[in-house]
């Protein structure tokens, strides 16, 4: 299996990676973006998702269904961010790496109240609990920008954690 980090590991490594990433999920004050899956046939599958994004770590409330299936059978995935209106509509960030179920309850307790303070909900609504908590570790990461801002190029910058420090 490759490297991976977490995204506070990330968020050390390279914190203007980090920077323009979380601006990027989080363009609309709420986390967007597309996940892409293993079918069990091998094909790609991808779904909107709300990843949620702390100081430590970058997660996923995912429902039981395909996608959560394919994460349990292949836990490879494919996060991908990207700005809508111009003049930055080609900037983008993308990750790739493996999940891991997390069963913490305070974690999960954290994470499902940020959730729903992003939306500015009060409560929860019906089957909200029966999403399964993954943190998305990150193996390497794609940040494309228009024009160049905040020390990072325009074009690509790539970033791996197999060529990141180890401490």
């Amino acid at each position: 299996m490759a490297r991976t980090l977490t995204w506070g590991e990330l968020s050390v490594q390279r914190p203007d990676l980090a920077r323009a990433g979380r601006r990027l999920l989080y363009e609309f004050d709420v986390g967007l973006g597309f996940l892409a899956t293993v079918r069990p046939d091998g094909g790609p599958r991808v779904h909107p998702i709300c990843p949620l994004l702390t100081d430590d770590g970058l997660y996923g409330l995912i429902l039981p269904g395909p996608k959560l299936g394919d994460l349990r059978r292949d836990p490879r995935f494919a996060l991908h961010s990207e700005t809508c209106p111009p003049p930055r509509q080609d900037d983008g960030f993308y990750l790739t790496g493996v999940v891991r179920e997390q069963d913490d309850a305070e974690l999960r307790r954290r994470l499902d109240a940020q959730f729903l303070a992003e939306r500015q909900l009060s409560e929860p609504w019906p089957g909200f609990d029966q999403q399964v908590l993954v943190e998305f570790l990150i193996e390497r990461c794609l940040l494309t920008l228009t024009e160049g801002r905040d020390g990072l190029p325009s074009g690509h910058t790539v970033w791996t954690a197999a060529a990141a420090p180890t401490s």
